[in-house]
């Protein structure tokens, strides 16, 4: 695949190819000249003369025949290249500019009653309206508006270049067939190109809703006064947006009596964020967080005066916080978990099998400059031993990218040996080669030190452990995927660095194309989130955006009360923000399926559980776990969490030795497992301080070359 700046693009920089497509001539509409153009130079009508005689060499077909596969001929669609044409004829930026508002004139002006926020394109600075029908021969037929000039001339290019296309015809325009404008700067500043694209991603999604029946995925619509939930998914999601006030005050009251800290992850239960948020505002020793940073605050909870740590994760984290907090010197602190059965991560215990040691012990084994990259998401145990067969740097989502391209920067011949996520090694590499078909000046914007022969000389030296998945991030696949692309394609995608190479891929390109995508970490995706709805405050009109959040589900709560804070201080009630769950297709219902295989109440799972009914309601979660919602993670209940707590510092309290974390006893040469667990850790947290990888991971790399 590739990825390329269309802002540059569509400004004149070479494009990467072109394609060979002729578009069907049966319709007036879209060929009918405008009568202020055809005043236009007799140089403007040769060269559409000459671009006319050039298609018509062309054997006629289709879009959707001749667009499925690109080659490497310059004959482009004639109502492109005509336009092209227009435009390229004229040298100076100014007439440029006085063409594109020739056309904004020409457009039809779009009736007030459509002018509403169903038919807005999202993405664009100024607001674009966009709508379409079917005309008698099943032909699209677009209408826009804009209430900028300049942008209403680029909407008026596309719906002249698309209206009466067949919609699978439509379908088939990419943003690269648009490249061939060459609009020049003074008309495409990379807003105005973002824009354009935004709209004719827009016009895809508008066609596939006229021709197909897509099921929604269940949302929450937030505004600065209410959360609003479509479907029972996303009902059980805000149920406790607005936690129960005796719960916070029973939960503050027992945490202030006991001195207990509580560190919990962004992807707890809807209804244990929203408790443990409110209590926060009363009982300081809160905090809900990535993993990165849970063993620390806890170190801080104690020194500050706590007693005893809950935490609110799966067993690494808590066996981090005990090992971190023994280190320390805080060994008499209580920790506890909150169930007395194991809380696994299908992710974690990848990198304790025998399949891993053997990957590292490959890596050792190279006799070549080799350095291990461990995702922070594994037990300490895991970093220690790892760290002792290859030299290891730990990464969060976040870093991976500039901590891999460093790598290899700075230590020459090196080999790169990621795990234990199997996607986010894909993803990397995905990465890695898209970029390696960029020219010198993209590759530097994301890492100074490397060119595009540099990138292409280390795709060979890149590893990744093929066996590590998160049972939650794997719904992302294929088949939601697809049904994102057509039912939500013009909206903000995005994805967590972990999730399958199809999502991962989505995201990007909208990121790249549209400045509509985010791939990273949870506090990427929630820093994304608010500075998009940063920018919509930002404008002086009533706006709705719509973000497709591509993780755990757990932290809409975190979503939830940044946004709606943000809006409740600008004091805008314009402002209508919407989070979308993907959930597999086997959780999604159509109105046409009933609930009288169950009664109309939830299924019963083993064990007594229920899962949320999708029938009737738009979607469920399905027993194949189809919701990205992880099932360890909500063996963090709230009365878990209260049990806990009551229990501490009582007789009762012998009845949670259960509850207490793995205490690491092994040493790994000579050193304590937190010790050499943390050492990956603190490699990390160099790097993040200087850019520079620290001088004694550099030396550890070259002094074990064999």
């Amino acid at each position: 695949m590739q990825y390329i700046g269309w802002s540059a693009t569509l400004q004149g920089i070479p494009k990467l190819y072109t394609t060979s497509v002729k578009l069907r001539t049966n319709t007036t509409r879209s060929y009918r000249l405008h009568g202020p153009r055809l005043q236009r130079k007799q140089t403007r009508a040769a060269a559409v003369q000459k671009s006319q005689q050039l298609a018509e060499r062309v054997p006629a077909s289709s879009v959707a025949q001749e667009a499925s596969s690109l080659v490497h001929q310059p004959v482009l669609p004639k109502r492109i290249q005509y336009i092209a044409d227009e435009f390229q004829s004229l040298s100076n930026p100014k007439e440029r500019y006085k063409l594109l508002l020739e056309y904004a004139r020409t457009l039809p002006a779009l009736d007030a009653s459509k002018k509403v926020s169903t038919n807005r394109v999202m993405g664009c600075t100024s607001e674009v309206w966009m709508t379409a029908s079917l005309d008698d021969s099943n032909r699209v037929q677009f209408s826009g508006d804009s209430d900028s000039e300049l942008t209403r001339g680029l909407c008026a290019l596309l719906v002249q270049l698309m209206s009466g296309l067949k919609p699978e015809e439509v379908l088939q325009v990419k943003p690269e067939m648009l490249s061939v404008l060459n609009l020049g700067p003074a008309v495409m500043a990379p807003s105005r190109t973002n824009g354009l694209l935004n709209m004719l991603e827009t016009m895809r999604k508008r066609t596939v809703m006229l021709t197909e029946h897509l099921p929604k995925f269940p949302s929450l619509r937030i505004t600065g006064d209410a959360v609003t939930p479509q479907g029972s998914f996303a009902e059980a999601q805000a149920q406790y947006l607005a936690p129960n006030a005796a719960q916070v005050d029973a939960l503050v009251k027992v945490l202030s009596a006991k001195k207990v800290g509580i560190v919990a992850h962004f992807y707890m239960d809807p209804q244990v964020q929203g408790v443990l948020t409110s209590a926060a505002e009363r009982w300081p020793h809160i905090h809900i967080s990535d993993s990165l940073v849970m063993a620390d605050r806890a170190v801080k909870m104690v020194e500050e005066g706590c007693t005893t740590v809950a935490v609110l994760g799966v067993d690494f984290m808590s066996e981090n916080v005990r090992a971190i907090l023994d280190e320390a010197g805080h060994k008499d602190t209580k920790v506890y978990r909150m169930a007395s059965d194991d809380i696994g991560c299908s992710l974690a215990e990848a990198a304790e099998t025998g399949l891993y040691s053997d990957y590292l012990s490959q890596a050792a084994a190279t006799g070549k400059p080799a350095m291990h990259v461990v995702y922070i998401n594994t037990s300490l145990k895991t970093k220690a031993e790892a760290h002792a067969v290859v030299p290891t740097i730990t990464c969060t989502s976040s870093n991976v990218v500039q901590t891999v391209l460093q790598g290899f920067a700075q230590i020459p011949d090196l080999t790169v040996w990621y795990g234990p996520d199997t996607y986010m090694g894909r993803n990397l590499a995905q990465l890695f080669t898209s970029l390696a078909d960029l020219p010198d000046e993209e590759v530097q914007k994301l890492h100074p030190k490397h060119t595009q022969a540099s990138v292409r000389a280390l795709l060979p030296r890149l590893h990744y452990f093929e066996e590590g998945t998160c049972i939650v991030h794997h719904i992302f696949g294929g088949e939601v995927t697809e049904l994102v692309r057509k039912a939500y394609g013009d909206a903000y995608l995005t994805a967590h660095f972990e999730v399958p190479g199809e999502m991962f891929t989505l995201a990007m390109e909208a990121k790249k194309t549209r400045d509509m995508g985010v791939v990273g970490s949870t506090s990427n995706i929630l820093d994304f989130i608010a500075s998009k709805v940063k920018c919509a405050l930002d404008k002086p009109f009533a706006d709705k955006l719509q973000f497709v959040l591509g993780t755990e589900s757990g932290m809409i709560t975190s979503i939830v009360r940044k946004v709606q804070g943000m809006l409740k201080e600008s004091g805008r009630n314009n402002l209508e923000v919407e989070i979308v769950f993907p959930v597999s297709p086997e959780s999604i219902t159509t109105s046409s399926q009933t609930t009288a295989a169950n009664g109309g109440g939830p299924v019963l799972l083993p064990g007594g559980l229920s899962m949320i009914p999708g029938p009737a309601s738009g979607e469920g979660c399905s027993t194949e776990g189809g919701c990205a919602s992880c099932p360890y993670m909500k063996m963090n209940s709230l009365t878990a969490l209260m049990s806990v707590c009551e229990r501490v510092d009582t007789p009762g309290e012998v009845l949670l030795e259960a509850y207490k974390p793995r205490a690491y006893t092994e040493t790994v040469n000579g050193r304590s497992m937190a010790q050499a667990g943390c050492e990956p850790i603190l490699h990390m947290r160099a790097f993040q301080s200087s850019g520079q990888l620290p001088e004694s991971l550099v030396q550890d790399v070259l002094s074990r070359v064999k």
